[in-house]
């Protein structure tokens, strides 16, 4: 069963991506792209307080359980701290965060590529994807810290 938190985001992230796939060029019948995070004219997005304080925190929850994972080392317990903490800060960024519409559009890119990391590192994807959800929200974060103007963003270090 999917908890209640997970729901509210899921609807809170779909209802403004939902007028993404009603447009014409999004109705395209051929195989279906996935959408990349771009810059805004070459240069970075804009960010609000929330938005560095979400990212901040699931940067370090990140750091904290990513070096476990990738030694073996987590249990299941660490990958379902690590999911809880993640999808509060993502609900704290959903209620707080005030972006433009376009910074706002390519940062529902970014949660959606979180999210999808959240379900396999809480074992929604079977045990062996746990540490391969912990490295896609990584992955996620450090396409945040490349697209977005997070001052003294620092890439997550990932394992070889």
């Amino acid at each position: 069963m999917k908890s209640p938190l997970y729901l509210v985001l899921a609807a809170a992230l779909a209802l403004p991506l939902s007028t993404l796939a009603a447009s014409p060029a999004a109705h395209d019948h051929g195989a279906a792209a996935p959408q990349k995070v771009e810059l805004n004219a070459g240069k970075k997005w804009q960010i609000d307080a929330p938005l560095r304080q979400g990212m901040a925190a699931m940067r370090k929850a990140v750091s904290h359980t990513l070096p476990l994972a990738h030694a073996g080392k987590a249990q299941a317990a660490d990958y379902d701290a690590f999911g809880a903490e993640v999808s509060k800060q993502v609900a704290y960024i959903v209620e707080n965060c005030k972006l433009e519409p376009k910074a706002d559009a390519q940062l529902h890119i970014v949660i959606g590529e979180i999210l999808g990391g959240v379900d396999a590192a809480q074992g929604k994807q079977g045990d062996k994807a746990r540490a391969a959800g912990v490295v896609k929200v990584a992955e996620a974060l450090n396409t945040y810290g490349s697209h977005f103007d997070h001052a003294g963003w620092k890439s997550v270090q990932l394992p070889h």
